[in-house]
């Protein structure tokens, strides 16, 4: 049902987008009748920011147009990019055009721009609703919401934020860090991060840089603890809470201020967290400092990215479910064989590679990436939960981080065909 599905979709992508028709071309593939047959299909991660740095950086928005031209269904041509003065107005230009484009927060120093339709945000709405708390709890808008970042913004991110906002948010309840998230800083940032590592920014750029993010820091911190004041006032009731570890380490040490204890958080409470750790001092065990913290709550967890539309729940078994919606394709380290059970699989069924997807939900663009992740795929047909296999175990990590460099076989292709096709 998957491939005739991906059939279904490539007869309509591979008219509608430049890439998949190149795709298409140069791997000779005309009908998708098995999953080796989608693999050379799918885009490098690295295409949806393949755009030159310079267009954003001198303001060419004409030529960003023509970029994400070859990578989206619709037609761009109703965009007016006269005047925009930086990549925010630009955003704003494009949505206001029905074009509701997300930026990726850029954190390995470039972000990545993507196309989405109305009907993608809200079919990702929907399914965000059954899978966020599952299966531990079902979304109902009748909680107070806390997110610990930007609750403005068109950024993936932000969006999710958003649409939890939707799906679990009280009315009048919803809580966020008041400064909307604006691609601008965060492209200034990268911009000057890369000044800074090939040695071209001068001592007075770094000074006033990082005085900029001290600054930036200090009143960051002070609302920080303000939301963190919410929080613990509101540990009573059941509440949803998302954030990264360090933010769950200040809200434990503003609780120790205040003499409140572990476990006072009411357990039909749900808590996330992830992340923010980077150049951050924490304890070893702050993991586990941070479970006794918030006690005997909801903890669900999912595996997802900017890319993927349909996120996999982590069930109680520490295993990430897909979606029937969501092709799994896991392949070697280039991403350019498929693994199968016959010729990978260990003792236990277990194979691990680069994990690449089809994501079937997307209107606005091709829902197929090789991804920068390494997964270990369990092919049984059974999870130790109980339910329907395969599962991803969650053990994931970054290539980049892992040792080998990211160096998906079909990118390079990919980044020359875009090139030729911005340049034309």
């Amino acid at each position: 049902m998957q491939m005739a599905a991906a059939q279904e979709l490539f007869e309509e992508r591979v008219t509608q987008i430049p890439l998949v028709r190149q795709r298409a071309s140069d791997a000779r593939i005309t009908a998708i009748r098995e999953p080796q047959d989608l693999l050379p299909l799918l885009f490098a991660h690295t295409a949806y920011k393949s755009y030159p740095q310079s267009f954003v950086d001198q303001g060419r928005w004409d030529g960003m147009l023509r970029w994400m031209q070859t990578l989206s269904v619709a037609d761009l041509g109703n965009v007016d990019v006269r005047n925009v003065a930086d990549v925010d107005e630009f955003l704003e230009r494009l949505w206001a055009a029905g074009h509701c484009v997300l930026a990726s927060s850029g954190s390995g120093g470039k972000c990545s721009f993507l196309n989405h339709t109305r009907g993608d945000r809200e079919l990702k709405t929907r399914h965000f609703k059954h899978t966020s708390g599952w299966p531990y709890a079902r979304s109902a808008p009748d909680r107070p919401l806390f997110w610990l970042g930007p609750i403005e913004g068109r950024n993936s991110a932000v969006e999710a934020a958003q649409i939890n906002r939707v799906n679990w948010g009280r009315p009048g309840a919803m809580h966020a860090l008041k400064a909307p998230l604006r691609m601008v800083d965060v492209n200034r940032a990268a911009a000057m991060r890369r000044k800074m590592a090939d040695g071209s920014a001068t001592p007075g750029e770094i000074a006033a840089f990082e005085a900029e993010a001290a600054a930036k820091a200090e009143r960051g911190r002070a609302e920080m603890i303000e939301l963190a004041d919410l929080i613990l006032d509101h540990r009573g009731e059941p509440i949803m809470l998302s954030g990264m570890w360090a933010q769950h380490m200040t809200i434990m040490k503003r609780a120790r201020e205040r003499g409140i204890g572990d476990g006072r958080f009411h357990p039909e409470s749900i808590v996330t967290a992830g992340g923010g750790v980077k150049g951050i001092a924490l304890p070893p065990d702050y993991k586990a400092q941070v479970d006794r913290f918030y006690g005997d709550v909801i903890r669900p967890g999912a595996y997802g990215m900017t890319e993927l539309a349909q996120m996999m729940p982590r069930c109680e078994a520490g295993r990430y479910h897909r979606a029937p919606g969501l092709v799994w394709l896991v392949s070697d380290d280039r991403g350019e064989r498929l693994l199968t059970p016959a010729a990978d699989a260990d003792a236990q069924g277990h194979a691990t590679g680069r994990f690449a997807f089809l994501d079937l939900l997307y209107e606005g663009r091709w829902g197929g990436i090789v991804s920068g992740d390494k997964v270990t795929i369990d092919f049984n047909e059974r999870c130790p939960c109980g339910r329907h296999g395969p599962t991803l175990l969650d053990t994931i990590a970054r290539y980049a981080e892992s040792g080998p460099d990211d160096a998906i076989g079909c990118a390079g292709t990919i980044d020359a065909y875009i090139r030729g096709a911005v340049d034309a």
